[in-house]
């Protein structure tokens, strides 16, 4: 028992004789945000114990942690990963185009979309404007493709393929989107599709869209499923018309009945869209080039005085319904003098 107490005695003693600072409550605060702020874990005991030297013998808090940089410049793209030779491009591509502080910004939004920093770089080769947008606007156009069930592998590869889609206004995606949906009967996973492979189909003229989709559908008697898997989107409404009209005048291929049926096979829009001129002149067509040119001039003839034809219709209908105006005026005029005639007469018996 004696023991016991001077033990406890000797303990006391050694406790009260120690450096206060150590049990310090202040100052252990101190020292841990400290070592929080240099990264650094209050786990190992020697490690700590220096630390509460340090601030033990100084009585200051360690300097601030250093932000990173925010500016755009050299060190700020090469710390996104960029190679020198890559982050002088972009710094040079960005300050031509006027980028300044909102760059760094549309870098951070698309390394954040998973892109690495080549496809980056591609990126700001095809639209350098891209990198003038405010973050606010790239982050609500990002939000607006998300809702319509467009994932993170799909906004890779619709930005990596046609990055001024980024650049599009929201309204604006939506009206395309509501009119493919009323106009052209397209369901939304079909929607999705379009967007996806042909981004581009946002930008497009309405109207000369809504001519190439009817074109394909009542010409060429294609529906919508097969337009949606042979990327009709990406193809122009020339190149649909030329190279249907080639085969259709070669009798390669004809435009079904009624009944969907033809006395031939007509070969698939994917294989007559989505192959080289050569390709399809060789094993669609079954023509030479110079065939080809030809056909194409006569076709841009033809069209030209159908248009010509159509314009001298409208403008004698237009002469026609003018005349018939006039007509009609010129005969009410008639009968309100007969009527304005036969008052006056009337008029004149009363005053005899």
């Amino acid at each position: 028992m004696v023991t016991l107490v001077a033990y406890r005695q000797v303990f006391w003693w050694t406790v009260r004789n120690a450096s206060s600072t150590v049990f310090r409550p202040p100052e252990f605060w101190k020292c841990y945000r400290h070592t929080l702020c240099f990264g650094g874990r209050l786990s190992c005991s020697s490690d700590s114990h220096r630390v509460l030297q340090s601030t033990q013998h100084t009585h200051e808090v360690g300097p601030p942690c250093r932000k990173p940089e925010t500016d755009f410049s050299l060190r700020s793209l090469a710390d996104m990963g960029f190679t020198d030779a890559e982050a002088a491009c972009v710094y040079a591509a960005v300050s031509k185009a006027k980028g300044g502080s909102t760059a760094n910004h549309a870098l951070s939004t698309l390394f954040f979309l998973g892109l690495n920093a080549s496809t980056v770089l591609k990126i700001l080769d095809k639209c350098p404007e891209l990198f003038t947008v405010r973050e606010s606007q790239l982050q609500q156009r990002i939000g607006n493709l998300r809702k319509l069930g467009l994932g993170e592998g799909s906004l890779q590869r619709m930005v990596a393929y046609f990055p001024q889609l980024l650049t599009v206004p929201v309204t604006t995606v939506k009206h395309a989107v509501m009119f493919l949906r009323t106009k052209c009967l397209f369901t939304t996973h079909q929607i999705r599709v379009i967007l996806r492979d042909s981004p581009a189909v946002v930008v497009d003229d309405l109207e000369q869209l809504e001519y190439k989709i009817q074109y394909v559908y009542f010409r060429m008697g294609v529906a919508q499923n097969e337009m949606v898997k042979s990327r009709l989107f990406r193809s122009t409404l020339d190149k649909v018309r030329h190279r249907h009209c080639f085969l259709e005048r070669r009798g390669l291929y004809e435009t079904p009945d009624k009944k969907g049926q033809t006395s031939i096979v007509n070969p698939k829009l994917d294989g007559i869209l989505n192959v080289d001129e050569d390709t399809f002149l060789t094993q669609v067509a079954m023509a030479t080039a110079e065939e080809f040119d030809v056909f194409k001039r006569l076709l841009a003839r033809e069209c030209r005085e159908e248009e010509q034809q159509q314009g001298r219709i409208e403008y004698d209908r237009d002469d026609e319904e003018d005349d018939d105006s006039d007509d009609d005026e010129e005969e009410e005029d008639d009968s309100e003098d007969e009527d304005t005639g036969g008052k006056s007469g009337y008029r004149k018996r009363r005053k005899k």
